[in-house]
C-alpha cells in the first residue's frame, strides 16, 4: 500500500484502482518492464513534470490460481508514454498528483 504514501488524488485512485484489479483477478505481473526516455521540468512553484515511457513487450500476466502465464504478442499497444506533475508534500517526498498515459505511443517507439 505503498502507493497511498507516493500519491494522491487523481492518482492515488487509479493506482488502488491497478492494484486491486490483479487483487481481485489473483494475477500478478511477471516477466519486464522497461522504462526510458525519462524527462523533468523542475518548476518555479516547486511542482515538476515528468513524462517518461514505458516498453511491456516483455511482461506478462501470471495467474496465481494456475501458475500460468498469460504471454502476448509484442505489439505497439505495449509502448506507453505516461506524464504525471509531481509536488513535494509536508514529509519533504515527491509524490504523484496527476499521471496519464497514452497506449500506443508512437512518441515511446521512436
Amino acid at each position: 500500500k505503498a502507493y497511498r504514501f507516493y500519491t494522491e488524488g487523481e492518482a492515488a485512485a487509479s493506482s488502488q484502482k491497478f492494484v486491486q484489479e490483479f487483487v481481485d483477478y489473483k494475477d500478478r505481473i511477471t516477466g519486464a518492464k522497461r522504462y526510458y526516455d525519462a524527462k523533468v521540468k523542475v518548476n518555479s512553484d516547486g511542482t515538476a513534470g515528468l513524462v517518461y515511457c514505458e516498453d511491456q513487450n516483455k511482461a506478462y500476466n501470471k495467474s496465481l490460481k494456475t501458475g500460468k502465464t498469460q504471454t502476448t504478442p509484442e505489439s505497439e499497444d505495449n509502448y506507453v508514454l505516461y506524464n504525471s506533475r509531481l509536488r513535494f508534500h509536508k514529509h519533504g517526498v515527491l509524490i504523484t498528483a496527476t499521471l496519464t498515459s497514452q497506449r500506443g505511443s508512437a512518441v515511446c517507439q521512436s
